[in-house]
């Protein structure tokens, strides 16, 4: 972490403290300086979380059995909540099989990067740099567009989500003109904003926490009893690791659900 702790500057316990940084997710490059390939800290660590997440799936699911053991257990679990809980749940048997891949994708892709701001040594999680973000919505705002156009043709699918019906006709334009913002411009922006600023949000409060127990320890270390206040930053940055993971979860979960209501509206006759 580039966030830096000054304690006890004069043995006495009086030290600074420096909180956490915007900073830390933008790392300086470490491998391939200065070429289009150049890779920092947290480049590294998504280049990882993929690695893992493949091998995951891989040793989860090569060798299935008829009497499944827990590891098949949980990796069924797993797939069978992305797949039937998110996608067929969502946009029914046909559409659901169908656009399952891609919402199973953004779902275990999005737990992956955001899941390693909790992990010791990683301590970051790569959705909370906005490209990431932008990146995942671009793929759901595409999917939606796409669903909607295979299905009813460019002029049907448009009429469709910005013509109204059972709305007063010289109203309409309004109501066209509210609807282009909210359905082709507000939903990526807002997939965008609301994964990247809790990921933000979470790894801030996990650094303070920790930033501050090492700060009030050191403080035990002088000879100042304000030190054990340090107990108290540890317990709540512990509270905040479990809370985390399940905004982590939950993230995904939001992530992919959305995309799949926003291909379900696309394929609807009338919205």
């Amino acid at each position: 972490m580039t966030s830096i702790l000054l304690a006890t500057a004069d043995g006495q316990g009086s030290g600074e403290f420096t909180g956490p940084s915007i900073d830390e997710f933008f790392p300086t490059p470490i491998l391939f300086v200065g070429t289009p390939f150049e890779l920092n800290r947290i480049m590294l660590i998504r280049l990882l979380a993929v690695a893992v997440l493949i091998l995951v799936l891989w040793l989860g699911t090569r060798r299935m059995k008829l009497v499944p053991g827990r590891g098949q257990v949980a990796m069924e679990f797993a797939v069978d909540f992305a797949r039937k809980g998110i996608a067929i749940d969502t946009l029914g048997e046909k559409d659901g099989k169908r656009f399952a891949p891609l919402i199973m994708t953004i779902f275990f892709l999005t737990l992956a990067m955001n899941i390693t701001g909790t992990i010791p040594g990683l301590q970051i999680a790569s959705t909370g740099l906005i490209g990431q973000a932008i990146i995942l919505s671009i793929i759901a705002y595409v999917a939606f567009v796409y669903a909607g156009i295979r299905k009813f043709g460019v002029g049907k699918f448009f009429k469709n989500a910005l013509w109204l019906p059972g709305v007063p006709v010289f109203i309409k334009p309004i109501i066209a003109v509210l609807e282009v913002l909210s359905t082709f411009i507000v939903r990526p922006v807002t997939l965008t904003l609301r994964l990247t600023m809790n990921m933000v949000a979470g790894h801030m409060l996990l650094v303070l926490c920790f930033l501050a127990t090492g700060f009030f320890f050191d403080m035990i270390v002088n000879g100042s009893l304000w030190g054990l206040i340090g107990i108290g930053t540890f317990a709540m940055g512990v509270a905040f690791v479990v809370l985390e993971i399940f905004v982590a979860a939950l993230q995904a979960y939001i992530f992919a659900i959305l995309t799949a209501i926003y291909i379900q509206l696309a394929l609807a006759e009338e919205h």
